[in-house]
């Protein structure tokens, strides 16, 4: 029981909005202005739709391949997955590896629809 209360907190914790959390008008601007789009979904899922020039880098291979696909870590990212969870976790694993101006999709594309 204890550990299901603590997952609910968890997950509740990961969708509270904060300055990092730009809704998809505020992600159009940064995107024309040149950040980066980084979808953190699966291949498959990436593969059956996507923001238009955004990469893919799947939360699970962040910590392994960021570094070689992100290289400047002063690059505006703006990080999305389908309900903003994973995406906000990788925002996390981004800053922690020193990127300094990581963004996250509020709710992802299913709360931007």
């Amino acid at each position: 029981m204890l550990n299901k209360l603590k997952y609910i907190l968890q997950k509740r914790n990961l969708r509270q909005i904060d300055i990092y959390d730009l809704d998809m008008e505020q992600v159009r601007k940064m995107v024309e202005k040149g950040a980066i789009l980084l979808d953190v979904r699966s291949p498959q899922e990436y593969a059956e739709g996507h923001l238009k020039n955004s990469i893919l880098i799947p939360e699970y291979e962040i910590k392994t391949n960021a570094k070689n696909m992100l290289p400047n870590k002063y690059q505006i990212i703006i990080v999305y997955c389908s309900s903003g969870i994973r995406s906000k976790r990788a925002q996390k694993i981004l800053q922690q590896m020193g990127y300094s101006k990581v963004y996250n999709l509020y709710q992802g594309l299913e709360g931007n629809n």
